[in-house]
């Protein structure tokens, strides 16, 4: 699992930083779409955004352990 992160001797836990770059991509992906029109093919905008973050957050989870080689 993720190690926790330590900024100014506060640890924060590594779940945390990847669920703040998943909303990061969530809101560029949702502009994205918002931009290009797609929103209106889908019945309710909030559960499309609510489960773009959840894939974004789990293929981040999965890639992980890839990343870590790449060190």
């Amino acid at each position: 699992m993720f190690s926790d992160i330590s900024i100014d001797g506060v640890f924060v836990p590594g779940l945390l930083a990847v669920a703040l770059v998943a909303l990061a991509l969530s809101m560029v992906a949702s502009r994205l779409l918002a931009s290009l029109g797609l929103y209106r093919l889908f019945a309710y905008r909030p559960l499309v955004g609510l489960s773009l973050f959840v894939i974004l957050a789990e293929l981040l989870v999965q890639l992980a352990p890839l990343l870590e080689k790449l060190k």
